[in-house]
């Protein structure tokens, strides 16, 4: 359980939500944004695996539980300003993150990839 030292590091917006930035571990590659709850984050916390909360559903959802591309956990960082999470993962299944079964939900490139297009390949990580 996080204790409200940790609580009150963190900054979240007045419907209580952090935005969530998950990353592949090893790559770097940026997978996903998502947004977590206080409960969300202690439910991450607890199965070491992701947990998010749906404004649109407005409940938990524990990332990959039906598709089986869950997200195993291994780091959990918070900005310097506290509004917002870094959540280092592995993603597992088929390795795909976004609900359009692409691997990252970062697939277009502005302004070619507007239509819906996918990119070709990844950009290369920053060195």
């Amino acid at each position: 359980m996080l204790t409200d030292d940790q609580l009150d590091v963190l900054a979240f917006d007045d419907r209580g939500l952090i935005p969530a930035v998950v990353q592949q571990h090893d790559t770097g590659e940026v997978l996903m944004v998502a947004w977590m709850d206080a409960p969300a984050i202690e439910r991450t916390l607890q199965l070491g695996e992701a947990v998010f909360y749906s404004r649109s559903r407005q409940e938990q959802w524990h990332k990959g539980a039906t598709s089986g591309n869950t997200q195993r956990v291994l780091d959990l960082r918070v900005d310097c300003d506290g509004d917002v999470l870094l959540v280092l993962v592995d993603q597992q299944g088929d390795g795909v993150a976004c609900h359009t079964g692409q691997r990252s939900c970062f697939h277009r490139r502005l302004p070619d990839g507007a239509d819906g297009s996918p990119v070709d390949a990844a950009p290369p990580p920053a060195t």
